[in-house]
């Protein structure tokens, strides 16, 4: 049987392409294509709008009374999370969270409807992105009290708003967690001495159209080792979630992770 799915923000760069994923994948039927009330493709059908041809279903605030999608997948922004969380809660619909740069408080109330909803939240959908988030935790397990400097360095498109990406932040408070660092410094400038060993150094890159590169740095006297991931395209963002989305729909309420859908 099909995954009825739902997709918040389906008219942006993101949505676009899991519109275009989720049309080739058999395993999934297109439910519900949710953009803001104001945005300018509001009622158009949403395969004239990502230049598929027509699809037969076309852009709403929220999914139609007779057709519940099985999960949404949300790659929208921090107030289109927002919208949509009441729907997915008042309908009992299972909600992927791809949408990065909430505030604390938002995260809080995303967090809370985990005990409603089957919820999946992540700073980052790639499977190779949470597969490194492992090894890097590993990394760190294992250097942990062994004089190794951690640095961290993202690219991304000169589009970008959040700095430094919530990918970056999210390896830094793993490898916190794992080796006991108490500052991230974003950056460095003018004569601030040594580096101390409780820090972590975050550098935000911002160029072109680059979709996304991470390198977590562990260095020492005399070795370094780099762990580096780089996107090709935002495809493998997508790919990520519409995996997640299979994974999460029908399921019962809870809190979900990447690591549970790739089962580590």
């Amino acid at each position: 049987m099909k995954v009825i799915l739902g997709i918040n923000g389906a008219c942006g760069r993101m949505g676009q392409r899991l519109v275009h994923l989720a049309k080739d994948d058999p395993d999934f039927e297109l439910g519900a294509v949710l953009e803001a009330p104001d945005h300018p493709a509001q009622g158009r059908d949403i395969g004239e709008v990502c230049g598929t041809g027509p699809l037969g279903i076309c852009v709403a605030t929220e999914p139609a009374i007779d057709k519940r999608p099985d999960v949404m997948v949300d790659f929208s922004l921090p107030s289109g999370t927002m919208a949509v969380l009441p729907i997915c809660l008042d309908r009992k619909i299972p909600l992927v969270v791809a949408t990065t740069g909430h505030t604390a408080e938002q995260k809080q109330e995303i967090e809370a409807a985990a005990h409603h909803i089957a919820l999946l939240m992540a700073p980052n959908m790639s499977l190779a992105v949470n597969v490194l988030m492992k090894l890097a935790q590993m990394a760190g397990t294992i250097l942990k009290d062994r004089d190794f400097d951690v640095e961290i360095i993202e690219r991304h498109h000169r589009f970008k708003k959040d700095s430094p990406s919530g990918t970056a932040l999210h390896f830094a408070r793993l490898i916190q967690q794992a080796m006991g660092q108490t500052e991230l410094r974003h950056g460095r400038e003018g004569d601030v001495g040594a580096r101390p060993p409780h820090e972590i150094g975050i550098h935000a890159v911002r160029v072109g159209d680059n979709v996304g590169e991470h390198t977590i740095i562990f260095s020492t006297l005399g070795e370094t080792m780099e762990l580096v991931h780089r996107a090709h395209s935002r495809d493998c963002y997508a790919r990520g979630a519409l995996q997640a989305a299979k994974f999460l729909a029908n399921r019962p309420a809870r809190r979900y992770t990447m690591d549970d859908v790739l089962g580590l």
